[in-house]
């Protein structure tokens, strides 16, 4: 297996590239091996996760000097969940790179965002095993630290797109449609354009993953809701 693409994409070099394999490989493909000695990447990704939750809170105190303890965990609730790993995975195509057995490639497991947001992990708790902490850190900033800079501390915990259907739903009959215009950076720095419509209000957002540029989307169509005046 190359994975020097994959290295390039992640900013580090495996020492041991037995642990970057074992990362990359679904246990459905392990299941169909007949080598008892091969290992899935499960128990890299329960050690991935540790090592990502330990980094954002390091890299937000950080950051965020002044905040307390329960804003932070809400910031690194909103950071680090599944559609935002699959988010990032998908920057670097990750699952190009994935080893799967042959019921998952039938079912486009390749793109199924429980399985790259694990296979992150695994890539994370194998960086961490490869190059300790540091390394793992530095990954984890690579990928993270424009959502860590840009993240609005008083937004935490506020849903805008959930605010934005209860609100059209009620007043149109319909839910918000949102529409991606445009994506443009790096691959490990990429930013996205959404448009959102509900009747005759239309709003655009900018973020750093898709989720992010839709929730910006909607706090922007609800001002024009609420504050009509600003937009005229």
């Amino acid at each position: 297996m190359n994975i020097s693409e994959l290295e390039k994409s992640l900013g580090h070099v495996f020492s041991n590239q037995r642990l970057a394999e074992q990362a990359l490989r679904h246990r459905s493909f392990v299941n169909e091996q007949q080598q008892p000695d091969i290992e899935d990447n499960e128990r890299l990704e329960f050690l991935g996760d540790a090592v990502l939750s330990l980094s954002i809170s390091h890299l937000l105190m950080t950051y965020y000097p002044e905040v307390n303890e329960g804003t932070l965990s809400k910031i690194r609730a909103s950071l680090v969940n599944d559609q935002s790993l699959a988010d990032h995975a998908k920057t670097f195509s990750l699952g190009s790179f994935l080893q799967l057995g042959k019921g998952e490639e039938l079912t486009q497991g390749r793109y199924k965002d429980s399985i790259l947001a694990n296979a992150f992990e695994a890539l994370l708790g194998a960086v961490y095993l490869d190059g300790g902490l540091e390394a793992a850190l530095e990954v984890v900033n690579r990928f993270f630290h424009k959502d860590l800079k840009t993240v609005s501390v008083s937004d935490i915990g506020y849903d805008f797109k959930s605010s934005l259907q209860e609100y059209t739903q009620a007043e149109f009959k319909i839910a918000p449609v949102y529409d991606i215009i445009e994506s443009f950076g790096p691959d490990h720095e990429k930013t996205f354009r959404y448009m959102v419509t509900a009747g005759d209000i239309q709003a655009e957002g900018f973020g750093s993953s898709k989720q992010a540029a839709q929730q910006m989307a909607a706090k922007n169509a609800l001002k024009q809701i609420h504050n009509p005046a600003e937009n005229e």
